[in-house]
């Protein structure tokens, strides 16, 4: 059993990446199965930190992004929203080319808040940061957490 409310619909996914941080990074969301989404980012001068390695923020973007869309994909949006609560990141290897890709799985899914594990690998299949992304579900007409 699918773990989606709502089934993935890359190309729909892919074209809310317009005028956003993921079309800066070049995000972009490549797969998906009843348990799991994907998504990768260049690694070059636009994630890059100024010593040429793919930048740990940039990684957390990335998992951010992924996590938070999944959550999105979990809830009935006519009923709800989500927001991320808390986000970290383990930077594990250094990456200072091609793609990483990141595997959104979820730790639990709740009625309100969602945990999700993200790994981000290399182009080689190499982990390179291990990220928890916890989000706030929210009943539309409330006001989200402070940040």
């Amino acid at each position: 059993m699918s773990l989606w409310t709502t089934q993935p619909d890359l190309a729909d996914l892919n074209a809310k990446r317009k005028n956003t941080i993921c079309d800066l990074l070049d995000i972009t969301f490549d797969a998906f199965d009843d348990h799991s989404i994907t998504a990768s980012m260049v690694v070059d001068h636009r994630t890059h930190q100024p010593f040429g390695l793919l930048h740990g923020g940039a990684s957390v973007v990335l998992a951010e992004t992924l996590g938070s869309m999944a959550s999105y994909l979990c809830i009935d949006t006519q009923k709800f929203f989500c927001v991320g609560l808390e986000v970290n990141a383990n930077h594990l290897r250094s990456v200072r080319s091609g793609r990483v890709t990141a595997i959104a799985k979820p730790v639990h899914i709740g009625r309100t808040t969602h945990v999700w594990d993200i790994r981000l690998s290399d182009d080689n299949g190499k982990l390179n940061c291990i990220s928890r992304l916890t989000i706030a579900v929210i009943p539309l007409g409330e006001t989200p957490p402070a940040r």
